[in-house]
């Protein structure tokens, strides 16, 4: 009995078509594909994903948006500290 877990282990190369999974495994992860609504959802929904980013075609970025985009993340990434040293109270 495969669980959830394994199935999730073994999606990548399940849904690779270049990937050449043994015969007993992808019959044991199509049984499991079957019986679980979750995993099959999952699957389904990566398929689908796979399938839209593969048609599309490269965007380029505007530069104003690239560089906006990375200040918010290098501001994500590192919070400044004043927070926590401004609540002290002493």
């Amino acid at each position: 009995m495969t669980t959830c877990k394994q199935f999730l282990s073994e999606l990548n190369d399940f849904l690779d078509p270049q990937e050449t999974i043994d015969a007993e495994l992808r019959r044991t992860l199509e049984s499991h594909l079957n019986e679980c609504p979750n995993c099959w959802v999952v699957c389904d929904t990566t398929k689908k994903t796979i399938q839209i980013y593969k048609g599309m075609q490269p965007q380029v970025i505007p530069s104003d948006v690239h560089d906006r985009l990375l200040k918010a993340l290098q501001k994500k990434m590192n919070p400044p500290n004043d927070k926590a040293e401004g609540n002290s109270s002493g």
